[in-house]
């Protein structure tokens, strides 16, 4: 048969899968035995899903050849298009035979027989006559069944049934068969899954479960980014297992969702045959719960869908909107399975109409997939593009399909999409509103720019009306990386974080700054609240076994001049387009802006261009490296992934469209990074004369010249400029993209391209001669199939082929070596770069792969990894809970210098720069070669100086020496600020874990309760750690290694060893040497100048082991402290909160309990207890030290009197202090332990500053006052 390939009747555009039902009817048909000798399209094979569409539920098919026709084969008969030829059979036992299958050409035919490859001449009697001779055996066809008679008096009307059942074979009922494809050699073969049950044999059943306690069993608390997942708080009963081993954040494992009572409804085969395992189960009974209810407050929705305001419940138009619930997963975890299994659920609760909206319209296969898979009809899904717009969708049930860009179509005097489906569903709908990859509509808001206001997405705002649209609606969010920044979850709504009165959060905006004022601390509380709530899950596909292993590239000193030549090249382009500006009359001789507008455009132009070219420049500079890295994988009997950003593409189609079409097949043409800076030169520095003019203000401003035919009259002098720099770049040395290089040195032959490039330059292997050659709209397909194939062993994609596709180590494919999955360039999107890293690990695989990022020792190259692991970073708090999962162990937390650490330690390089204390360069060389300005005309250091992203864009186009010498002096700065807040207890770097001997609760007081049942609990916990002490011994030996000093304090009498330490910065940018006093039971760093007047000296050695061992002997083995931990829901008590400190730590107490929450030390807790509504806590003597002396905290005791930490004599001492302290008293201070000094011709009152001592006395003088 030659079917229709993609035409079907009555319907006017194409139906890929018209092919498909044409073939599975004539299959059908087949008697036992038959043969379809097929002709159709060249991409129907197995593992297609039109083939599977096809083939569906049928076990009786093997496929015994196929051979792709060349369409240069029947070419004179007017067509020349590809084709398949097909050969299947219809038998009982498919099994055990292997399948012909050949490429069919006018010259040669690759084929494969009986496992060997071989060439043929197509038309060669003899090799056809061996090719046929290889077919397998065709089995002979059965007879035709016929049905026994129940009665021997037969109607006409039978007898005509009768005499048909003769000619056509009987239809099997194989409602109860597994449906699994024949395995065939050529192209792996896709799972199907089992056909809908029959309402006969499948009733809907509600989903048994039992409810576990929120408290779990012991098990040891782990270093790592992930543990194993499992659900918290239900055991569903015959459940199976995830096929594959999932994984949790640290974080987010440490939150326990809320207890559930919801019964979803459906199929047992569902969960008796795992078609949803246990965690996928787990989604659709949390997703039920949540839908179950409604978010507080009651709102009036405008009539376009854009304006929600909160009402009273008495407005006959208030609506109140129903809980959403958002699925977070990762790959491996089966969202698509999860969304059907939510829906399937409605459904068997009579309500069959649901929204299923993704980001591509070919995805709507994959939904077909995922809803066949447990029983549906694949003919309930329909993508809302067969109907047109404005046209009414005329089903009572049925699930519609569409996309984010459909969703936001419009034309005039037509209804939108939008009113389209709302006029579908109703206005009532109750159903299932799924949004597949939500993150699409992640700019939902619009927000302020660094040009100004950035107008929200069509798509954002239609999905948010939509949502307003259906109040009652079922909503489900779905995506990986739902936000990379907090606006981005301005689609949210229905998780019910702002406007609801559960949260202290008015209004969307709100949220939104609080949010963001709290960084990313904050966002990973927003994160582990929502799953607190029962509201969301994020599981992963377990990253036990991959490895990461950063391909570290030193520059060659060749690469060093290239890169430098650059450098200066745009120094001096910068250089000359200032002085085009004021050539131009935008800028006037004494620096004053005439035309602002046009400055901004011409250096924000300079400024993108440069990022993009240092960006391909490092790049490209990093390929000979990976070049031979890449050979030692492959050596090693690896598989190669490499991730790229960047093609080129439309800079090749510009320089491919000025050569000649003939030309085109030996090309002598230069496509590099270069061309960047060129068309900048071309098209966008400042040529154009303006001319000065006053306004009615008496300013004087400039504006374009135009001739008398309305033309941009051209300034000769900045032509002239324009022509040098040209021909100055046009002598630097090209170097090839990152693409190119790879393409080139290993041969199109070896290397899969998954790019969105439509053409491409190749190179002839013997000659090097470069030609054009054209990719085809399946390149992509074909080239992945390919690489899976195990035909190339390299494969390189760009973000076209970075979504939804799979180059792992695939246990179905040919290609099962361990994938090397290089990170060359990450680009400038965080969910785009994690979505990449998702291709090479997923389930099913033979091996996990092993991630390299490739980084250079350009120090300026921070600027691009910084931006993208700082976006990392919040990718990880938002959809994981946790930082450091956003990277997935990439990226040093340290690679993130857009932080408040770093801005300051730039702050303190522009004062050294200004104060001349910067060796590596004077200031005036540093704005000369950066172009950045510190200083105001009267010569004071700017108020606003250039921000951190700012200095890193320019330090970029510094020569190598200069800004590796400068970003050193950076580092050493950022480290004394990164310190300093370590010091203070403010350093916060996500998730800590705590350790210690033991952690005992010693109370546990309820704060807050959310209607899902979340709860927000104080905890009061004591700890009890081992004491590090330091034998003399040991301490003497640390003086020999590090040639120290053995020192007495004549104070205090006191043992330490002095040694050597790193120095640190001052207030005003300063660096200030530094000493370490290492002591029995400790260290410190002391500065200096201050260790020079304190009363430490040098003693010899017996006097110091005396000192120190009677120190050892006195000190506790164990010392015990309490904190309180504030866990579980913390944005409902969001403002209560101390914003300095956001540090979260998770322990395991001596029960086995897993806790994690803010950490609030004893001393701050009396304010926090006052401003919860909490009983009051009483501090320790103990504290009461520890906050004074240690936290340099004052204390206030009874009777107007106060404890604080006095600087005496260079040295801290605890003292009491007060208006006046009378003789009396002061003699009864004395008696309870302290003592008196003489200072300054002072009386002063001090408490040894001894620990045990000082907490001791501290007590009686309590008591005395009280």
């Amino acid at each position: 048969m030659n079917p229709p390939f993609s035409a079907s009747p009555n319907i006017d555009r194409r139906n890929s899968f018209a092919m498909s039902n044409h073939v599975r009817s004539a299959f059908q048909r087949l008697a036992p035995g038959g043969r379809l000798v097929l002709i159709s399209a060249y991409w129907f094979y197995p593992g297609r899903k039109e083939w599977q569409e096809a083939f569906r539920g049928l076990t009786d098919v093997r496929v015994c050849l196929s051979a792709w026709v060349d369409g240069c084969v029947y070419a004179k008969h007017g067509t020349s298009m590809e084709t398949r030829l097909t050969v299947v059979d219809k038998v009982v036992s498919p099994e055990g035979v292997e399948p012909v299958h050949f490429n069919l050409s006018q010259r040669l035919a690759a084929v494969k027989i009986e496992g060997k490859a071989t060439q043929v001449r197509s038309f060669n009697p003899h090799e056809l006559e061996r090719l046929l001779a290889a077919l397998p055996v065709r089995v002979v066809p059965e007879p035709p069944a016929v049905k026994p008679h129940r009665t021997s008096q037969v109607t006409k009307r039978q007898k005509a049934k009768e005499r048909a059942n003769k000619q056509t074979p009987l239809k099997e009922d194989r409602s109860q068969q597994s449906l699994t494809l024949p395995l065939w050699t050529g192209v792996p073969t896709l799972h199907s899954e089992e056909s809908k049950p029959t309402e006969h044999t499948q009733r809907p059943a509600l989903v048994a479960y039992d409810l576990r306690e929120a408290q779990e069993e012991a098990k040891p608390l782990g270093e790592t980014l992930y543990e194993v997942y499992q659900p918290q708080r239900i055991a569903i009963h015959g459940a199976l297992p995830h096929p594959t081993t999932l994984c949790e954040s640290a974080a987010l494992s440490s939150v326990k969702p809320p207890a559930v009572s919801y019964q979803p409804t459906l199929p047992p085969s569902v969960v008796e045959k795992g078609l949803l395992s246990e965690v996928q189960l787990e989604s659709v009974i949390y997703a039920g719960e949540a839908h179950s209810h409604l978010l507080r407050g009651f709102y009036l929705v405008g009539e376009s869908f854009d304006d929600v305001q909160v009402t009273n419940r008495e407005n006959p138009d208030a609506v109140q909107f129903r809980r959403g619930w958002f699925l977070g997963d990762g790959t491996g975890t089966g969202k698509g399975r999860q969304v059907a299994g939510v829906i399937l659920d409605n459904w068997n609760n009579k309500r069959k109409k649901a929204l299923w909206i993704s980001k591509s319209d070919k995805l709507v296969e994959d939904a077909r997939r995922d809803w066949i898979a447990l029983g549906g009809n694949g003919k309930d899904i329909i993508s809302l593009s067969r109907y047109k717009l404005g046209e009414a969708i005329a089903l009572t049930k049925g699930i519609i399909f569409t996309t984010y860009a459909t969703l936001r179509g419009s034309k005039p005097g037509k209804k939108s999409r939008l009113q389209q489906i709302i006029d579908w569903l109703g206005r009532d709908f109750e159903g299932v509103v799924a949004f597949d990859e939500s993150h699409a509509m992640g700019n939902a808001l619009a927000e302020a720019g660094v040009r100004g206001m950035k107008a929200a997405s069509q798509q954002g705002l239609a999905g948010l009306r939509l949502q307003n649209a259906l109040p009652k609606a079922r909503v489900l969010y779905v995506s990986a990386t739902g936000a990379t920044k907090v606006s981005n979850l301005a689609y949210a709504t229905r998780l019910g974080l702002w406007q609801t009165g559960d949260f202290p959060f008015p209004s969307r905006t709100d949220f939104i700054s609080s949010i963001e004022a709290g960084g990313v601390a904050a966002m990973e509380v927003v994160c582990r609240d929502l799953k607190a709530l029962g509201l969301y899950f994020a599981r992963n596909l377990s990253f036990s076994g991959v490895e990461y292993e950063a391909l570290e590239v030193p520059l060659s000193p060749e690469q060093v001049g290239i890169y430098d030549a650059y450098a200066q090249a745009f120094q001096v382009i910068h250089t000359h387009m200032e002085e085009a500006l004021k050539a131009c009359q935008i800028v006037a001789s004494n620096d004053k802006t005439l035309n602002r507008q046009a400055k901004m455009a011409a250096k924000a132009m300079f400024e993108s261009h440069k990022q993009r070219f240092f960006n391909h420049l490092i790049t490209a500079i990093k390929c000979p490296t990976l070049t031979r890295s890449i050979e030692e994988d492959l050596a090693q009997g690896l598989a190669v992934v490499i991730q790229i950003v960047s093609t080129n593409e439309e800079l090749m189609k510009r320089r491919l469209a000025e050569i000649l079409i003939e030309e085109q097949g030996d090309l002598n043409i230069d496509i590099t990074p270069r061309e960047y800076v060129m068309e900048y030169l071309v098209h966008a520095f400042p040529i154009y004369l303006y001319e000065s003019y006053m306004t009615e203000d008496g300013d004087v401003l400039s504006r374009q010249v135009l001739d008398g035919e309305g033309n941009p009259v051209i300034c000769q002098e900045a032509l002239v400029q324009r022509d040098k720099l040209i021909e100055r770049l046009a002598s630097l040395p090209p170097l090839p993209g990152a693409l190119d290089q790879l393409l080139h040195h290993f041969g199109h032959q070896q290397v899969a391209e998954v790019t969105g490039r439509s053409q491409r330059i190749l190179c002839e292997p013997e000659t090097r001669r470069l030609f054009v050659s054209k990719r085809s709209a399946s390149a992509n397909l074909d080239e992945a199939q390919s690489f899976m194939d195990g035909e190339k062993q390299i494969l390189i994609f760009s973000d076209a082929g970075g979504t939804g596709r799979s180059y792992h180590a695939d246990l179905c494919c040919k290609n099962t070596r361990r994938r090397a999955h290089y990170l060359l360039e990450a680009g400038w999107r965080a969910d785009n770069a994690i979505q990449g890293l998702g291709r090479s690990h997923r389930t099913n695989q033979a091996s996990a792969p092993i991630f390299r990022p490739v980084i250079t020792d350009v120090r300026g190259e921070r600027r691009f990894i910084s931006t993208i692991a700082r976006r990392l970073d919040a990718l990880g708090a938002l959809t994981r809970g946790q930082r450091q999962t956003g990277g997935q162990g990439l990226f040093d937390p340290r690679d993130n210098l857009e932080s408040n650490y770093a801005e300051a330690a730039l702050r303190q390089l522009f004062a050294l720069l200004y104060r001349g204390e910067v060796e590596v360069c004077s200031l005036a060389q540093f704005e000369a070669a950066t172009g950045l300005s510190l200083t105001r005309e009267e010569g004071h250091l700017k108020q606003n100086l250039p921000g951190i992203r700012q200095f890193l864009n320019r330090i970029l186009a510094l020569p190598i020496v200069m800004q590796n010498e400068l970003f050193e002096v950076f580092e050493v700065l950022l480290e004394a600020q990164v310190e300093g807040a370590i010091a203070a207890g403010t350093y916060e770097t996500g998730v800590e874990t705590l350790r210690a001997e033991k952690f005992s609760v010693v109370s546990r007081e309820t704060v807050y309760t959310h209607p899902t049942g979340g709860e927000t609990l104080c905890i009061e916990i004591e700890k009890l750690e081992r004491n590090q002490i330091l034998t003399a011994d040991k301490a003497l030996s640390l003086s020999r290694e590090q040639q120290g000093e053995l020192l007495v304090n004549e104070r205090s009498g006191r043992a330490a060893v002095k040694v050597s330490t790193s120095s640190t910065v001052n207030a005003e940018g300063a660096v200030v040497a530094r000493v370490a006093l290492v002591r029995p039971t400790g260290r410190v760093k002391v500065p200096l100048p201050e260790f020079e007047k304190s009363s430490w000296r040098t003693a010899t050695r017996v006097k110091w082991q005396r000192l120190w061992e009677e120190e050892v002997a006195n000190a506790p083995p164990f010392s015990t402290s309490r904190f309180f931990l504030i866990s579980g829901l913390l944005l409902p008590i969001w403002n209560s909160l101390d914003s300095n400190n956001m540090r979260v730590f998770r322990l395991q107490t001596d029960t086995g309990e897993l806790l994690l929450g803010r950490m609030i030390e004893p001393e701050a807790m009396p304010a926090i207890a006052e401003s919860l509504g909490l009983r009051q806590v009483k501090l320790t003597p103990a504290e009461i030290y520890h906050q004074v002396f240690e936290k340099r905290q004052r204390y206030q005791l009874p009777g107007g009197l106060s404890l604080k930490a006095s600087l005496v004599m260079s040295e801290y001492r605890l003292e009491v202090v007060g208006a006046h302290i009378s003789d009396g008293l002061c003699n009864q201070l004395k008696a309870a332990g302290c003592f008196t000094e003489i200072v300054s011709y002072t009386r002063r009152v001090f408490v040894p500053a001894n620990v045990q001592q000082g907490a001791d006395v501290i007590e009686k003088v309590l008591e005395l006052l009280h």
